[in-house]
């Protein structure tokens, strides 16, 4: 008897996914082969770049088939280690699919230590945002004291502590969001220097108004928000091109203002942001984000839906902007 709700892709989405791209099937609870465990799911996270993954082609993420599961991080409680390397009862995370329950390699498992702070905070501000962040402002973006600071999607997991750390730095933090409410808890309660709401301000003249020029620049959006930036890069600005959600459901990509030029008159560099590249790393930034967050100088937030069934609108809440910080999926309880 199926025992196990799992979901999977149903189709490739033409634009902006639907119900309709999502498949959730009932199927058998995995058994563990040698050297695996079997984990119950406690939260999964939904993150911009799977919308990457529903598309054929080459993209920075494997794209997935038509009927595969769908993939992202979860926390999950082992249920049954077969020689794992991991005890029943013991909190994980790793790379699963959108499921009850599922088997891992136990190579693949990473047990979760997030002090007093949820579990869940292993997929946010201690998991891959929260290190996405920490390696792109210390190795990209380099914000220096007193440096006028950009931060599209500012609201968002990665934008969030993205903007803390560059205050941290002593740079005047501006943030780009969605929204009065996200503005407003970026300057009220995380301490930017100044907000734009895109989708009610004018971004190159509220820039204008607020910031001497642009620095450092953190780009998670793409679309006429960076376009808008680019054109008052200072001289030497940094640029950090972590992601592009504003175009992830494009068929084809706009053609925005021709940007090349711009940098010969400013001279500014432009790297993209994997943060993969620093899985050696990945610890040194853990174990820093959780003291910042222990000593009140990094605030995080959660948006959690409660429900696998649930997982997909999630996961479309992201390109309507209905996340404040980290988006994550509840989908069980943890065993007493």
């Amino acid at each position: 008897m199926a025992d196990n709700r799992r979901f999977h892709l149903a189709q490739r989405p033409e634009g902006v996914p639907d119900e309709e791209t999502f498949d959730l099937r009932e199927v058998d609870r995995p058994d563990p082969a040698p050297g695996e465990a079997l984990v119950r799911t406690l939260y999964l996270s939904v993150d911009p770049y799977m919308r990457d993954r529903m598309r054929a082609g080459e993209s920075y993420a494997e794209p997935w088939e038509v009927g595969d599961p769908l993939m992202g991080g979860v926390v999950a409680e082992v249920v049954e280690s077969n020689g794992a390397g991991v005890e029943p009862g013991q909190t994980v995370v790793a790379e699963l699919p959108w499921a009850e329950y599922a088997t891992a390699d136990g190579s693949d498992l990473t047990p979760v230590d997030t002090g007093a702070l949820p579990v869940s905070t292993a997929l946010g501000v201690l998991g891959m945002p929260g290190r996405t962040a920490y390696f792109g402002t210390r190795e990209v973006a380099e914000p220096r004291a007193d440096d006028w600071m950009v931060v599209s999607g500012a609201a968002g997991a990665v934008g969030s502590v993205v903007g803390q750390l560059g205050e941290l730095q002593g740079a005047n933090v501006v943030g780009i969001a969605g929204s009065d409410e996200k503005c407003e808890w970026l300057t009220e309660d995380l301490g930017f220097t100044a907000a734009i709401n895109y989708k009610d301000e004018d971004v190159g003249a509220r820039l204008d108004a607020v910031a001497d020029g642009v620095d450092v620049y953190f780009d998670n959006v793409g679309g006429p928000v960076t376009d808008a930036v680019w054109g008052r890069l200072n001289v030497d600005a940094r640029v950090a091109v972590c992601g592009q959600i504003a175009l992830y459901n494009d068929e084809e990509l706009p053609m925005g203002p021709r940007k090349l030029g711009t940098l010969i008159q400013t001279r500014a560099t432009v790297q993209g942001l994997l943060v993969r590249d620093f899985a050696p790393r990945f610890a040194e930034a853990t174990q820093h984000l959780g003291s910042l967050v222990a000593g009140g100088d990094l605030q995080y937030r959660e948006t959690v839906t409660e429900g696998l069934a649930q997982a997909p609108e999630a996961f479309l809440g992201l390109f309507e902007g209905d996340n404040v910080g980290k988006q994550v999926v509840k989908v069980a309880e943890p065993s007493e």
